[in-house]
């Protein structure tokens, strides 16, 4: 990732992940990626987007964890990266287990 993508993310994660510092969450960049995927307006997710590109969204989309994503964007994200088409079955959202 260049520096102008860790910027843009270091951003994002003050404003997209408000219970850590930036810098706490820039320790797991994928949460940061995925927190905007999710809650992001439109000029935030497109600067996210052409910063560190489609395959890293779907990186983040396929190694997501539970409570990362709501049914709507896991929904969306899998019909706007092509990894999905409408006929096809969406993936289940990851869930959390408790033994």
């Amino acid at each position: 990732m260049d520096q102008v993508a860790c910027d843009l993310l270091k951003a994002d994660a003050a404003r997209y992940i408000w219970w850590e510092t930036p810098d706490e969450a820039m320790r797991r960049p994928a949460r940061v990626i995925a927190q905007v995927m999710n809650l992001g307006d439109l000029d935030d997710v497109s600067a996210l987007l052409d910063s560190v590109g489609e395959e890293s969204f779907r990186e983040v989309l396929g190694h997501a964890e539970p409570g990362w994503f709501n049914a709507k964007s896991w929904h969306y994200w899998h019909y706007a990266l092509g990894l999905c088409q409408p006929s096809d079955a969406i993936p289940q959202l990851p869930v959390r287990t408790f033994c």
